[in-house]
C-alpha cells in the first residue's frame, strides 16, 4: 500500500501532517491517511508511509519514507471504504497512534521522501492511464455488441447514424490514447524522461474513459442505467480515474509547467 493522501492533503502532497520523530533507535509515527488501497486485505504486508521528520534551516519541510508492517502497535486499519466504484479495491483510512518501527524501516535517505513518492507518482499515471485505456476499449465493445443487437424501428440502433458517430468517437479518441498511453511506457522502460508524457496521458486516457462510459450508456439507454449492467459497473469505475495518482487539474498543472519551461 502507499500511504501518501490524508484527510487534509491530496493534491497538496507537501501538506501533509503526519510526522515521524526519532526515538530510541527508531521512529514515532503519528498521523492519519485516507484513502489508501490494498492496506487491509488478507494479503497485505504493510504500507510504505511518507511523514515529516523536522525542518531545514529555511523552514522548509522534511520528509521520508518508511515501511510498516501490518500488525505493527499503534497502527490501525479503519473499516473498508463503500465507494462509488472500483468495488473490488480495499480501500481505508489508516491510522497511526505512536507507532514505533525501527530505524531500518527507514526506506532511502531521510529528507528524500517526498521525491520518492513522487516519482512513484508518475509511474502510477501511466497505470492509471492503462486502467483507462481497457476501460474505454470494454465500453466500445459493450457499446457495439448492444447497438448490433437491439432494434428499434425495424432496423438495428447501429444504423442510426446518431448511434454510429458515437461509436466512431470512442473508438477514434481510444486509439489516440492508446498511442499516448504506449509512448509514456516506452520512455520509461528506455530510461528517459516521461513524467510529461505521463501526465499527458494520465490525463488523455481518463478523460477518454470517462467519455466512453458515457456514450456507452446512453447507447444502452434505460438497459445500461441498471446496475445488472455490464456498462453501469464501468460507468462507475471510470470516475475514479480522473482523481487518482493526482487529479486531472494536477496533470493539466504539471504539462503546462513542462511546457512553459521548454519556451
Amino acid at each position: 500500500a502507499f500511504g501518501l493522501t490524508e484527510p487534509e492533503a491530496g493534491s497538496d502532497a507537501a501538506g501533509i501532517a503526519t510526522t515521524a520523530l526519532r526515538r530510541d533507535g527508531g521512529w514515532l509515527l503519528n498521523g492519519t491517511k485516507m484513502f489508501i488501497t490494498n492496506a487491509g486485505t488478507d494479503i497485505s504486508q504493510g504500507v510504505t508511509v511518507l511523514a515529516v521528520t523536522g525542518k531545514d534551516d529555511d523552514g522548509r519541510k522534511r520528509f521520508a519514507t518508511f515501511y510498516v508492517p501490518t500488525g505493527t502497535p499503534g497502527y490501525t486499519c479503519g473499516h473498508k471504504l463503500k465507494k462509488l466504484g472500483w468495488h473490488a479495491m480495499d480501500t481505508r483510512e489508516l491510522v497511526f497512534d505512536d507507532c514505533w518501527i525501527p530505524e531500518d524501516h527507514l526506506i532511502g535517505e531521510e529528507g528524500n521522501g517526498l521525491r520518492q513518492f513522487l516519482s512513484v507518482l508518475d509511474k502510477g499515471r501511466i497505470s492509471v492511464a492503462a486502467l483507462g485505456l481497457s476501460l474505454a476499449k470494454a465500453a466500445l465493445a459493450l457499446a457495439v455488441k448492444h447497438a448490433t443487437e437491439r432494434h428499434q424501428f425495424g432496423r438495428p440502433l447501429s444504423a442510426f447514424q446518431a448511434v454510429g458517430h458515437k461509436i466512431a468517437d470512442i473508438g477514434t479518441e481510444f486509439e489516440a490514447a492508446r498511442w499516448m498511453v504506449y509512448r509514456a511506457a516506452w520512455l520509461a522502460d528506455q530510461g528517459r524522461p516521461y513524467s510529461t508524457e505521463a501526465a499527458m496521458a494520465k490525463l488523455y486516457a481518463s478523460e477518454v474513459a470517462n467519455r466512453a462510459a458515457s456514450q456507452a450508456v446512453q447507447i444502452h439507454g434505460g438497459y445500461g442505467y441498471v446496475r445488472e449492467s455490464e456498462i453501469s459497473r464501468f460507468y462507475a469505475d471510470a470516475k475514479i480515474l480522473e482523481i487518482g495518482e493526482g487529479t486531472n487539474e494536477i496533470q493539466r498543472n504539471v504539462i503546462a509547467r513542462a511546457l512553459v519551461r521548454q519556451v
